[in-house]
């Protein structure tokens, strides 16, 4: 089986006592910080670095059997710390999540990092086409709720407390049309300021947790 090598304290031990096998651990002062850096390519290590076999997504399909499913639906993010990001916050709010294979960031290791290990508990699934999925998730009995910065209505208008999936856009870009189409509506975060839109994994956050609160 393929490994992969991620880094930093708490990704390393959510990865023990997750779902994957933790191969080897090499850890400060053991270790020296440039054999790290060099093990792991970052120097983001925190002291230690571990490697693991590669990472096991969910069952695309299987998500949608979830009772009471909540799930994120990252339309092309390619960063790859958004997308860490977003993990951590559906991982706290008990979501799942749902990524595109192509043009989309993958569970690489600064997605690890950035997710504080998150990854690790998470039911996070790729599928073929995005669109498609909704689709399947729709017949499944879920409600589709995209974020659009143009929407007119907030989350807080609208019922997010049975199965739902939240769609979020790329960075820069949103939503793709088919995608947009694909859902039952589109809902906006209001915002004050001066800049135009929210980080992808800010908004997914004020979002999922306003489904939680809902439940």
């Amino acid at each position: 089986m393929a490994s992969q090598v991620i880094y930093g304290k708490r990704p390393v031990a959510e990865a023990e006592r997750g779902r994957r096998c933790v191969r080897r651990i090499w850890r400060a002062p053991e270790t020296s910080g440039e054999e790290l850096e060099r093990l792991c390519g970052s120097p983001d290590h925190q002291g230690v670095v571990a490697e693991v076999d590669s990472y096991p997504y969910a069952d695309a399909a299987g998500l949608l059997r979830m009772k009471d499913g909540l799930i994120v639906a990252l339309d092309q993010v390619q960063d790859p710390r958004n997308l860490g990001a977003v993990c951590r916050s559906a991982e706290a709010a008990g979501a799942g999540v749902v990524l595109p294979e192509r043009r989309a960031a993958e569970v690489t290791p600064a997605a690890c990092k950035a997710s504080a290990g998150a990854v690790e508990h998470l039911a996070l699934a790729r599928v073929r086409n995005l669109a498609d999925w909704l689709g399947d998730a729709k017949r499944a009995g879920f409600w589709i709720w995209g974020a659009d910065a143009g929407a007119d209505a907030h989350p807080w208008d609208v019922d997010l407390s049975g199965t739902t999936v939240l769609v979020l856009g790329g960075e820069g870009k949103g939503l793709r049309p088919r995608v947009a189409a694909a859902c039952d509506g589109l809902i906006a975060l209001p915002q004050r300021g001066m800049i135009g839109s929210l980080n992808v994994s800010a908004a997914a956050a004020a979002i999922l947790f306003e489904a939680v609160r809902q439940r």
